[in-house]
């Protein structure tokens, strides 16, 4: 847990001493301010979670102080000490946004106990800001890991073995976009005796540069036009439970070095803080690239990947797991079923044929995406193969019949000829020096070429869905 700092204001020195020392003992770390003027100063450096503050005060009293540290951060609580208030001096300072008050003489554990629940009370609302804006229209993964090929029976294995242990180095997850990477990292957090703790995940790819480190590491009042109040950020907001990096491969390099100090040392800085505060999680990254590649050409931090390579769980493609397709079929369409009110049952032989022949591309989220369509098309109790909507190399678009002229209707029209699938026997391999994510750019930008920019028959062309197709030009930025 991070080492919360108190600020202690009062006049009566021997007191403020003791009050110190016993909090210090307690593991907080606390300063002194012997009135107001002192205590607005120490705001801007040390930041604290809770201040103490006595009513009576040489200069601006405690009441006129709550009133303008409510000003500078709303978030940090204040508890008010009196040894000449009434009833009605408390009410008062409770109205104007005090946390709670304490009466003097003081008891240094009653002090204790108030301080314990203010810096809970403190972090438990800013993580439910986190958590409420980041599950906004989020639909939350109701089921576990689906399947039992061998494949994902390993995978599941691993991740049962990375749960039980309570402390672990970073795991890093691997394997192609939709493989269920998300997934897994919720199954381990589920398992693990975390399990109670937050799981908060970072979609790396989605946030922009400009806001990441304020987002990961938090920020303080002033840091930048925006920061009206001290926000922590989502290392401090997993306190005790899981970070999930999702698509880490995509965090900017100048990042990357304030991202391995906070995996390796445990501390984090805040945007325009002076000070670390410690942090007690664990770490989950996710990438769908090849990390070790990217080190060795420089353009990931090498002790970064390292770092967080320590444990590395791959997951294998959906074409590779046999029978799971459908079984994630069935489970898919049951919860479609569900959720649109439909009343299909079954599967006909020549669909799951199909989905077996198909290679799936976009691995289990693709899946999911072409069944819920293919419910939504149904309109009986059996799925057909036609309301899936896929082309595969291996039943390719059918031709259209050649034109003849129909000479009683004088039309002369041509109808287009369906484009080809490809020639797997004739693809070529990508060039020597090109790699891979290059190549199929290539092929992708020849076939729309081909199809004067028609995305259904280059889809066609390449033996993809049109979905497919769209979720690639989105990932390589083509303009289809």
């Amino acid at each position: 847990m991070s080492a919360s700092t108190v600020l202690i204001v009062d006049d009566e020195r021997t007191l403020a001493r003791a009050i110190k020392a016993f909090l210090t003992e307690s593991g907080y770390e606390a300063e002194v301010a012997g009135d107001a003027e002192q205590a607005l100063r120490l705001l801007e450096t040390m930041r604290p979670d809770v201040v103490f503050s006595d009513v009576r005060l040489p200069g601006m009293n405690g009441i006129e102080l709550l009133r303008r540290i409510r000003e500078f951060d709303p978030a940090i609580p204040v508890i008010i000490m009196t040894a000449h208030g009434t009833i009605e001096g408390a009410v008062e300072a409770v109205k104007l946004g005090a946390f709670d008050y304490l009466k003097k003489p003081v008891d240094l554990e009653e002090l204790r106990l108030l301080a314990d629940r203010a810096r809970e009370n403190s972090q438990l609302k800013q993580e439910l800001s986190y958590y409420r804006r980041r599950d906004a229209a989020r639909e939350t993964p109701t089921a576990g890991v689906i399947g039992d090929s061998p494949a994902i029976r390993a995978v599941l294995d691993r991740a049962r073995q990375i749960a039980a242990l309570d402390e672990t180095p970073p795991v890093l997850i691997t394997g192609e976009t939709g493989t269920g990477k998300g997934l897994v990292a919720r199954t381990i957090h589920g398992a693990s005796p975390r399990a109670g703790k937050p799981f908060i995940e970072v979609n790396c790819t989605a946030l922009p540069a400009t806001l990441m480190e304020a987002e990961l590491f938090g920020h303080e009042r002033g840091a930048f036009t925006d920061a009206k109040e001290s926000r922590m950020g989502l290392f401090e907001a997993a306190a005790g439970g899981f970070l999930f990096l999702d698509e880490v491969g995509d965090v900017e390099l100048s990042l990357q070095g304030k991202l391995l100090k906070a995996v390796e040392e445990r501390t984090v800085r805040r945007v325009g803080g002076i000070r670390d505060r410690q942090i007690d999680v664990r770490i989950l990254a996710a990438t769908n690239r090849d990390l070790e590649r990217d080190a060795q050409r420089d353009q990931f931090r090498r002790d970064l990947y390292f770092r967080l390579a320590v444990i590395i769980l791959h997951l294998p493609p959906l074409r590779d797991r046999g029978s799971d397709i459908l079984v994630l079929a069935q489970h898919y369409l049951d919860r479609f079923n569900a959720k649109y009110g439909k009343q299909v049952r079954q599967i006909d032989p020549r669909a799951r044929d199909l989905m077996l022949a198909y290679p799936w591309p976009g691995n289990v989220r693709e899946l999911s995406h072409v069944i819920e369509r293919a419910v939504l098309w149904s309109r009986g109790t059996t799925l057909d193969a036609e309301h899936l909507s896929l082309v595969t190399p291996l039943e390719p678009a059918p031709e259209a019949a050649p034109a003849t002229g129909d000479a009683e209707s004088g039309s002369g029209a041509v109808a287009p000829p369906a484009a080809a699938a490809p020639n797997t026997a004739e693809t070529a391999l990508p060039p020597a020096g090109m790699d891979l994510e290059r190549w199929e750019r290539t092929m992708i930008e020849q076939a729309l070429r081909e199809a004067s920019g028609n995305q259904t028959r280059a889809a066609q062309r390449l033996g993809i869905s049109r979905d497919t197709l769209r979720y690639r030009l989105k990932k390589y930025g083509i303009q289809g």
